[in-house]
């Protein structure tokens, strides 16, 4: 049998559709016939040789959702006809100095293991009809939740409520997210469904209505506005620029916390002598632990956090990708591989 995989075949090349022989399961593994995988900014990175981890052509995605249609020998979390879900982490190697640690939630932190297996990044990933992967490496869909909403949840939501999880702010905090894109949206949205007061830190003018949509209490375009309007507890760093989240911190309270999640490629230059003197504290966050992905999807299932996506047929990849990298999509872009939901 062969299957549809979309295929990157060198670095910022035109994404194509190829056919490709379907996998077998392994032992310990399980075959997912994929419904959809969203386009995630690690991805883009790869696709244009920021980041590195296998040579070209690539098979990429790993925001990938489907229903396991088979099971490989000694497998028995599973079972033919599960809904799941396959996030970046699929196994640790379990030898390395950080996983004989035995670290809290060292099976899902991709940097943590030194040698990971990665879903989409150094093993092929869910851009494809069918996907063969670890079962450690899947996760249940909650029943009611739709397989385009749930992709984007994999990575860009998962990446959002982890890094909540792990600010641990009091009750009815003040969280300012920076940044209104593909992880942005989910964390103005996640912030609010927890009770949050919630501002968005935005240069851009026509993204404060949407903002607002989305559950924003206050929208300001730096800073300096931010602590004009009382500050911020948490600052949710979720844009692709450094430099934005340092001016954020103008307004960040004394004692209060930034959690880094978003990745720019400028230089993170953080203020010293305020960072000592009102006892900040900069938290970098990944994914942190699987149940932080069961959460996120459950609360997304319970509607409380919609992903705004743009759907394509698989047969449109490349159009997806263009448009994902022109910063087209408002927010997630998901391919889609003409099943039902």
């Amino acid at each position: 049998m062969t299957m549809k995989a979309v295929i990157v075949p060198e670095v910022k090349a035109a994404w194509e559709l190829h056919e490709r022989p379907v996998p077998e399961p392994g032992p310990k593994e399980v075959l997912v016939r994929i419904h959809a995988c969203a386009i995630c900014g690690t991805d883009l990175w790869l696709a244009h040789g920021v980041l590195s981890f296998r040579e070209f052509p690539l098979l990429m995605g790993h925001e990938g959702v489907g229903e396991v249609v088979a099971v490989g020998a000694g497998v028995t979390e599973r079972k033919v006809g599960d809904r799941v879900g396959m996030p970046m982490m699929q196994k640790r190697c379990g030898a390395c100095a950080f996983c004989r640690e035995e670290h809290p939630n060292s099976f899902v932190t991709a940097g943590n293991c030194a040698n990971p297996t990665l879903t989409g990044v150094n093993v092929d990933g869910a851009f494809a009809e069918y996907l063969a992967t670890d079962v450690g490496g899947t996760v249940l869909l909650p029943d009611g939740l739709s397989y385009e909403d749930a992709a984007p949840t994999l990575c860009a939501g998962y990446t959002v409520w982890a890094g909540i999880r792990r600010a641990d702010a009091r009750p009815g905090a003040r969280v300012a997210v920076v940044g209104l894109g593909g992880i942005g949206h989910f964390a103005v949205q996640f912030a609010k469904a927890v009770g949050y007061h919630v501002i968005v830190v935005t240069r851009t003018p026509d993204k404060h209505e949407l903002a607002r949509e989305l559950g924003a209490d206050d929208v300001v375009a730096d800073g300096a506005a931010l602590e004009e309007i009382g500050g911020a507890d948490v600052i949710l760093h979720t844009s692709s620029s450094h430099a934005a989240v340092i001016d954020a911190m103008t307004g960040l309270r004394p004692w209060g916390k930034v959690v880094l999640m978003g990745i720019g490629l400028d230089d993170l230059a953080i203020p010293a002598l305020s960072l000592t003197t009102h006892s900040h504290q900069i938290i970098g966050s990944a994914h942190n632990g699987l149940e932080y992905l069961s959460e996120a999807l459950d609360i997304v299932a319970s509607g409380r956090v919609k992903p705004m996506t743009e759907l394509f047929a698989v047969e449109q990849a490349n159009d997806a990708y263009e448009k994902a990298a022109a910063g087209e999509v408002r927010f997630k872009a998901v391919v889609t591989f003409g099943l039902d939901s």
